[in-house]
């Protein structure tokens, strides 16, 4: 091998470890700690010294760094020394060149040298290192600890320096910045663009980030939308509200609304009819969990992890009972509703099996006319009000109490539950069977 190839590979070979070493350095910057840190977990030792580089980067950029200055430097010292003298001896076969063979083949060799360290030695590793930056920090990061033990003394010297000027020009190290919510979100998105996640997967973490600024007054049922037990209602009534309304898990109260005693569950109901003990609500409360209503939904959240309960009443400003919160309504919250028959369609009235309509007592006539055609020649009398419970408070003469109940057009009306003087549920029983089509209003 003659000697100007000798001299070229060694050139060659001094961009190559340029290469490496910005190659390693970019991986190294651009590697995801979690995801480093998942495979250090797993068991590789490779990721987990990449992990080390990635943690504390100071001494190994600063090792890059030396490596890199060190390899240019040699690089053009040693191709201005030997490769310039061959190209200058060839130049000064024409006479015309020879006074200018030295400075030219000289500046030919460093515009060379330069160029190739730039494409070879930065661009190209660098783009690489890109392409999958934690298998090449994993591969190349045992290498570097062993370059950085090498190199420790010029490193320990060059960190010294720098820490003595940043001192002087009272400039503080750069601390690392938590990650906010803009940047999960944008990693989220990417991901799922990149199809590494799931297209329902950043909703969910988007309503996850969003769940600790709701407040559980933005979750709960309201008050008017609860259906309630008395602590007295006799077994008949308890069953009939249980059935009707389809929930298992009910509040129970004394004197008011206002003062709730407990919670029962049906579960509990059906066992001690199971038993074949005379049904005592008394003897099936559970305490209730009261919850302020401008509590945050992730604190009740973890009152639920902590207490076992899954029901909230919400109270107010004046310790009146506002609404309802349950675990199912922070899991909405979350994953997104998950409606039952009646929520997909948001009725205010439905027909059920039997033929009879459970009717919300807030709901306008002319939308229950609709599918109860006698309502028709009421609508279309003189009237003053505009729900179905005003229509049958107004039939009655008085505030309706719950179990009471008339006859017309051929249906038993019902009143099933009462919020104060308010008409909360209706049952609409017809006396004769109509087939169910199962509509809702």
């Amino acid at each position: 091998m003659t000697p100007v190839l000798v001299e070229i590979l060694v050139i060659a070979c001094l961009l190559a470890l340029n290469g490496v070493l910005a190659m390693t350095e970019l991986a190294v910057v651009s590697s995801r700690k979690t995801r480093l840190q998942g495979l250090a977990e797993g068991g590789d030792l490779r990721a987990k010294a990449a992990l080390e580089l990635a943690t504390e980067p100071n001494r190994f950029l600063s090792t890059v760094q030396v490596g890199i200055t060190l390899v240019g430097v040699l690089a053009g010292a040693f191709g201005g020394a030997t490769l310039a003298e061959h190209l200058a001896a060839g130049l000064r076969q024409w006479s015309w060149l020879e006074p200018y063979a030295q400075s030219l083949a000289l500046g030919v060799v460093v515009v060379g040298i330069t160029y190739l360290s730039l494409v070879v030695g930065e661009l190209v590793p660098k783009r690489i290192a890109l392409t999958q930056p934690e298998r090449i920090a994993c591969f190349m990061a045992k290498p570097m600890h062993l370059l950085s033990r090498l190199a420790a003394p010029a490193v320990a010297l060059l960190s010294g320096t720098s820490d003595f000027l940043m001192r002087l020009l009272r400039i503080r190290d750069a601390q690392s910045q938590p990650v906010i919510e803009e940047e999960v979100r944008v990693l989220m998105e990417e991901g799922r663009r990149a199809g590494v996640f799931h297209q329902a997967e950043p909703q969910i973490v988007e309503r996850v980030m969003r769940l600790d600024r709701l407040r559980i007054s933005d979750l709960m049922t309201p008050r008017t939308r609860i259906f309630w037990l008395h602590l007295n209602d006799p077994p008949e009534q308890v069953w009939h509200k249980v059935v009707v309304s389809g929930h298992s898990t009910f509040p129970v109260y004394e004197s008011s609304r206002d003062h709730v005693v407990g919670i029962v569950n049906v579960k509990s109901l059906y066992a001690q009819i199971g038993a074949g003990v005379p049904l005592k609500l008394k003897d099936l409360l559970t305490p209730p969990l009261f919850a302020p209503f401008s509590q945050r939904a992730t604190t009740l959240l973890e009152t639920f992890r902590k207490t076992g309960r899954h029901i909230a009443l919400v109270t107010d400003e004046y310790g009146g009972i506002a609404g309802l919160v349950t675990l199912h309504d922070l899991m909405e919250a979350v994953l997104g509703d998950f409606p039952s028959a009646e929520e997909r369609a948001k009725p205010r009235a439905l027909q059920r099996p039997d033929g009879s309509w459970l009717v919300d007592g807030i709901l306008e006539m002319s939308a229950l006319a609709q599918h109860l055609p006698f309502l028709s020649q009421v609508e279309s009398g003189g009237r003053d009000y505009r729900t179905v419970g005003g229509w049958a408070m107004q039939h009655l003469g008085r505030v309706p109490v719950e179990g009471d109940s008339f006859t017309v057009g051929g249906w038993k009306v019902e009143v099933l539950d009462m919020d104060g003087h308010r008409v909360d549920k209706l049952l609409f029983t017809p006396t004769s069977a109509p087939v169910s089509d199962g509509k809702t209003a």
